[in-house]
């Protein structure tokens, strides 16, 4: 046992004037500079590329194209794409390619969004070149044959398209999209079962919007975990069989400018019920369309809680206390020349239609200034962090910084968008919801169509 005077002589020390002082280092709230996650940015051989050399033993390697569902030149050609990553080419059979990704312990992984195509790896820092060549060769050199599209592309592309007629959420979703912007960003992001892919999906026509999506100028390479010296020589090496320009002879990528429309559409379904209300959101940092009032906004709207055990400061969260089976959470969808900012409702449909009126009488009351200073503090602090981790969290910013090199040659700055958010006032607030409820609002709703509402019960102009 330790003895009772070895506490007394401790509790003496504890109490002396010079440890009863406050410490003059004391932390203070983090700084918003994003310093250690910029990229370093170059272009070699037309190809421009990023890298941020942060230390550790893995490096992450994507190819980021502007070849999304909103630049497809046919339906389906953007799932088709994504599904023949890692497919044969004249060089490996896709079965070697599996092998050899194994043998080095990667992982491969594609995705698109509604405005990129995302090709990657992960693996080890010292296997860079092999994965480096192996997705130029993906780009430049895949095989694009019948049988694979027939046996491995279309019938998985088939399979996803029933797992949609279940999901509500990415109906609903869809549907805004559709009628917010029509074509472009408001095509699918994955073709339904009524789209009649075969129609258009062809192995020759997939390899020549291959060229198109894969042209210099159309795509970017970003690195996590990689010298930017040592990414620039192996991109230099590998890339030179990719096209400078799309082909003459097959559709251009067309990237006309977004619009936006506005109005509503209602789909019955008996397997869940969805509703969302969208208005014209915040575009990209990098495109020029950014809105930082959008962002607070979003956040001051919420719905869904990020603290344990709390419901949350938001204003959603607070007047949805009483629909415990309504789930309703806001969030601005970023594209380069336009957003989307939705408030999704999903849950018992009595819920979701008590929820929706209590979305515009919010709204209404941002506008006419009926809000707490300490919200509007709350909400910018809670957008700064939500856009600063966005940045931070490596897959994120892979597709963030290839689409703003791609879109204007420079990847985003997280500095910027978090100056611009913090330098939001409450007057901004209120004129951003005012010019909201003013326009047109988007209202998409799927499920139990006798008790969720239209938007005219609620106030909304469509």
């Amino acid at each position: 046992m330790v003895p009772r005077a070895s506490f007394a002589r401790a509790a003496r020390r504890t109490l002396r004037p010079e440890c009863l002082q406050t410490p003059n280092n004391r932390r203070t709230l983090a700084s918003a500079k994003s310093a250690g996650y910029s990229y370093e940015t170059g272009e070699v051989n037309g190809i421009k590329f990023a890298s941020r050399d942060i230390p550790g033993p893995t490096t992450q390697l994507a190819l980021v194209a502007r070849a999304g569902t909103r630049f497809q030149v046919f339906p389906g050609f953007a799932e088709g794409l994504e599904k023949f990553a890692f497919k044969s080419t004249h060089k490996r059979s896709s079965l070697r390619i599996t092998r050899e990704s194994e043998l080095l312990g990667a992982e491969l992984f594609a995705y698109h969004s509604r405005e990129n195509l995302v090709i990657g790896a992960k693996f080890l820092r010292d296997d860079l070149p092999y994965f480096t060549e192996l997705l130029g060769e993906v780009i430049s050199k895949t095989r694009f044959t019948r049988h694979e599209l027939h046996e491995e592309v279309i019938r998985v592309i088939k399979l996803n398209q029933k797992s949609i007629l279940a999901n509500t959420d990415q109906m609903a979703l869809n549907s805004a999209h559709s009628v917010a912007f029509h074509r472009g960003l408001g095509t699918a992001l994955h073709p339904t079962s009524s789209v009649p892919i075969t129609q258009y999906l062809h192995e020759q026509e997939l390899a020549m919007f291959s060229q198109a999506a894969y042209a210099k100028p159309n795509f970017a390479i970003v690195a996590n975990g990689a010298s930017h010296d040592e990414l620039e020589k192996w991109v230099g090496e590998f890339y030179n069989d990719s096209p400078a320009t799309p082909p003459k002879d097959f559709p251009a990528i067309e990237t006309k400018p977004s619009k936006y429309y506005g109005g509503e559409e209602r789909i019955a379904h008996d397997g869940g019920n969805n509703m969302i209300i969208a208005f014209p959101g915040s575009g990209a940092y990098t495109g020029g369309h950014y809105k930082p009032e959008i962002a607070v906004l979003s956040s001051l709207l919420g719905g869904q809680s990020y603290i344990k055990w709390s419901p949350g400061f938001s204003l959603l969260a607070r007047a949805c206390r009483a629909q415990t089976q309504a789930h309703v959470s806001t969030r601005n969808l970023s594209y380069s020349d336009a957003g989307l900012l939705t408030i999704s409702m999903e849950g018992k449909a009595s819920h979701i239609r008590d929820a929706s009126q209590a979305v515009v009488e919010i709204l209404k009351a941002i506008s006419g200034g009926d809000i707490e200073k300490d919200d509007i503090q709350k909400a910018i602090a809670k957008a700064k962090f939500r856009t600063l981790e966005a940045g931070q969290n490596i897959g994120t910013g892979l597709e963030l910084t290839g689409a703003g090199l791609v879109q204007s040659g420079k990847p985003s700055n997280l500095d910027g968008i978090a100056e611009a958010i913090e330098g939001v006032t409450e007057d901004a607030v209120k004129k951003a919801a005012r010019s909201l409820l003013e326009g047109k609002a988007t209202v998409s709703t799927v499920g139990d169509l006798f008790v969720l509402p239209f938007a005219e019960e609620i106030g909304l102009n469509v």
